[in-house]
């Protein structure tokens, strides 16, 4: 049975799970969200925060990140840049050329990649938060560059059933709640980021 939310450690780092069903929790993911990317610009002296959405809108499984920077953009956030939207994806065919462009125009940005994944069937549904790259694609069999200082990922599929064209029957309504528990998360951590910012 799916819990609020609960932490795992795999490959010595920690991954926090969250039960997209539970939107009234996305303030406690926007917490530690918040709390990973404060690490990172104290530790590392980054001066900006960006969201690589990455997934293609030909594919409702796949469309998360799209759906997300589509929602990010229609809110005008102005706090954190967005690469990766409905009307411009970010997939396996640019993913390279993507990275190339926000490594010229985002040099200080902290980078958090957000993508749909496949975990064990009882985590359908979940949101994954964690620090560290993410490797898009490997749920496909597809071998992409790692990419990112924080991820965040929603389970769209199970592992055990995997094939090709499970990602073309994920129900669109499971995506579109987890891109609203996602975009809830990245509006309050925005609203804190506009308060800290300088005047």
């Amino acid at each position: 049975m799916k819990t609020g939310w609960r932490k795992a450690r795999r490959q010595s780092r920690e991954i926090y799970y969250f039960d997209s069903a539970r939107q009234a929790e996305a303030e406690l993911c926007a917490g530690m969200l918040q709390d990973m990317i404060g690490e990172i610009m104290q530790e590392e002296k980054r001066d900006g925060v960006l969201f690589l959405c990455i997934g293609t809108d030909r594919s409702t499984g796949d469309s998360l990140g799209p759906l997300i920077g589509y929602k990010l953009k229609e809110q005008r956030v102005r706090q954190i840049e967005i690469v990766g939207t409905l009307e411009r994806p970010v997939h396996a065919m640019n993913l390279e050329q993507s990275m190339a462009m926000i490594r010229r125009r985002y040099p200080g940005h902290i980078i958090v990649a957000v993508d749909a994944s496949v975990g064990s069937l009882d985590h359908v549904g979940c949101i994954t938060l964690g620090r560290g790259s993410l490797r898009p694609g490997l749920g496909v069999c597809k071998e992409l560059q790692a990419v990112g200082d924080i991820f965040i990922t929603g389970i769209v599929g199970g592992y055990g059933n995997f094939d090709p064209l499970m990602l073309q029957s994920v129900r669109l309504s499971v995506v579109m709640r987890m891109a609203d528990y996602i975009c809830e998360s990245i509006f309050l951590v925005e609203q804190f980021l506009e308060r800290a910012a300088p005047v």
